[in-house]
């Protein structure tokens, strides 16, 4: 709600948070509301990351994607959401069908325009990248200068085909539910349901693949690995994540504001190349 935003935002900036991301699909385009009116007049101190192209609306088929048409109509919607006169970082949320060419060509003008200071993608593969990198490139459009996407200690799938590509192309990435959805945060145990007001218990099958026994063998390996130095398995899933020098921030949610707290201590954590190597071995998939 309106209010329970407010605090945690004004909070995430007492300790030194200056990026925000949103989508114009969160909370039935209210997240955006909040936000803008959460920052006010310190709108000018952070960066603002949205996105556009999921549905707007339920199921109508022109209120999302990543057409001209539809691209140059919501780009104004969430910049009266946000109550901004612009967006630091514009994210291509759920890439469709669209040649990029087209989704390109829109977001370079509303870079020209001033309504955009960057644009990202979200939920690419790796070759998506690279060929929206090579069409930028030789078109001479601005070009996506990050990508985000799922990554955590558990769900490591990009690095395999996206993770090279945007090392190659000196792209930025912004990954989400770096505690896989919570489990990481060393709340579950082996053999318990789930706590009812959980994200994994909400996700009904979905969230009872989280609960295998591999994901708890690994989270047992980490939790007693990080122990040992004196870290909380949370400490890990971030300072694992943040060590990485391909990662340029981490998309941490918070309901509380407390919440900040112990994510902006866990962001601290600073791996060496032996410990990364050492994790990467514990963490390895199924």
């Amino acid at each position: 709600d309106k209010e329970q935003t407010a605090a945690v935002v004004n909070h995430a900036i007492e300790v030194g948070i200056n990026f925000f991301d949103t989508a114009d699909i969160y909370g039935g385009t209210k997240s955006e509301e909040f936000l803008g009116e959460a920052l006010g007049a310190k709108r000018q101190d952070v960066i603002v990351a949205t996105k556009f192209s999921g549905p707007i609306g339920g199921s109508e088929p022109l209120k999302r994607g990543g057409s001209r048409r539809w691209i140059m109509a919501e780009v104004e919607n969430s910049l009266r959401r946000l109550n901004t006169d612009w967006i630091d970082l514009y994210q291509y949320h759920f890439p469709d069908d669209t040649p990029i060419d087209e989704t390109l060509r829109a977001l370079d003008d509303l870079v020209k325009q001033g309504k955009v200071r960057y644009i990202g993608s979200s939920n690419m593969g790796g070759w998506q990248v690279v060929e929206a990198d090579w069409v930028a490139r030789t078109n001479h459009l601005n070009p996506f200068v990050s990508a985000q996407n799922e990554y955590s200690l558990l769900n490591r799938k990009i690095e395999e085909g996206l993770v090279p590509a945007l090392r190659q192309y000196k792209v930025g990435l912004l990954p989400y539910f770096p505690l896989a959805s919570g489990f990481l945060s060393g709340k579950y145990q082996r053999g318990e349901a789930p706590p009812a007001d959980s994200r994994i218990a909400a996700w009904g099958k979905r969230g009872e693949s989280m609960l295998s026994d591999h994901n708890f063998d690994v989270l047992e390996k980490v939790t007693a690995w990080a122990e040992e130095r004196g870290h909380s398995v949370l400490d890990l899933a971030f300072g694992w994540l943040i060590s990485k020098k391909f990662v340029s921030s981490v998309i941490a949610g918070a309901t509380k504001p407390e919440q900040l707290d112990a994510n902006v201590a866990a962001g601290e954590w600073r791996l060496t190349a032996e410990e990364l190597a050492e994790v990467d071995e514990m963490a390895k998939a199924d």
